[in-house]
């Protein structure tokens, strides 16, 4: 308690950054809910919450919600999946594992114009290298069009968005998995344990600190994704993938109504943040019952 003035020291120029970045905008995003300004710049009036009930009311937000759901959640599980593999597969040792480690991160750090670019000539329908290769495999007879169906589209940009962050996800559960000591598992292999007994008694219960943080993390960045979805699809094909992020991008700039995605965003801040702070109240009440 003696240290607690100092840490607020510390941290304050980090809490007044985050204000002026994060803060100010989210005041005047919610100023504008309250007003009828159509485009950056002119001029509005003041019209109480007619917003709010025009956004609640209508269907395309709550459409857009559920989209949004169903891409965090499926995000989720094929990220989890995919990154639990890698970190358990990283986390032995074997000849040029450090060299691995390095590379695996690699689809991460590229940026998302490039994997943009690098998945719509792989899944084209016309000079694409995957299409080709499941036709000589016998998976399908003719070229499909990734992108072409509604369930194919979501499923795609799924798989994309998949790939490029689970690299991420990969090396915060191997740091979470090196801090697991190794006695317990040379002690479980003394007792007879199988490896899937050794997985289920002791990496994943103390992995599970970092997967609930990762959850929390990964929940919020998947939610707020608009680069991949609207440079492959643009919210298509019959909105099929217009999550929240786009419906706000075509309402403020394709619609002229800037107070009514202001609007959305606020609600969509609000829905972000309840989830957060229930998370980690949940997770703390679990740490403190441990």
């Amino acid at each position: 308690m003696k240290n607690t003035p100092l840490a607020f020291v510390f941290v304050a120029p980090a809490l007044l950054f985050l204000l002026a970045v994060l803060g100010w905008p989210l005041v005047q995003a919610i100023l504008l809910s309250f007003q009828n300004v159509g485009v950056i710049g002119s001029a509005g009036n003041y019209v109480g919450l007619d917003n709010y009930v025009a956004v609640m009311g209508g269907a395309g937000f709550w459409k857009a919600l559920g989209r949004s759901v169903v891409w965090v959640v499926a995000n989720a599980l094929v990220q989890t999946l995919l990154a639990l593999a890698t970190a358990l597969v990283l986390n032995q040792k074997f000849p040029g594992v450090r060299i691995a480690r390095t590379w695996v991160i690699l689809t991460w750090i590229v940026p998302t114009v490039v994997v943009v670019i690098i998945w719509r000539w792989l899944l084209s329908t016309s000079g694409g290298m995957i299409n080709p290769l499941l036709m000589q495999a016998g998976v399908i007879d003719r070229p499909v069009g990734f992108f072409a169906t509604r369930e194919g589209a979501m499923t795609t940009l799924v798989m994309i968005n998949s790939w490029r962050w689970f690299p991420f996800t990969a090396l915060m559960m191997l740091a979470g998995l090196t801090r697991i000591p190794g006695d317990l598992y040379e002690a479980a292999r003394i007792d007879g344990a199988s490896a899937f007994r050794r997985f289920t008694r002791i990496t994943w219960p103390l992995l599970q600190p970092t997967l609930m943080v990762l959850g929390v993390v990964g929940t919020l960045l998947s939610f707020n994704v608009f680069d991949v979805i609207w440079l492959l699809t643009a919210g298509g094909p019959a909105q099929a993938s217009q999550t929240l992020p786009v419906l706000i991008y075509e309402t403020a700039f394709k619609g002229y109504r800037l107070s009514e995605a202001a609007t959305i965003s606020v609600i969509t801040s609000i829905l972000l943040m309840g989830f957060a702070i229930l998370t980690t109240r949940a997770m703390m009440a679990n740490e403190a019952a441990r």
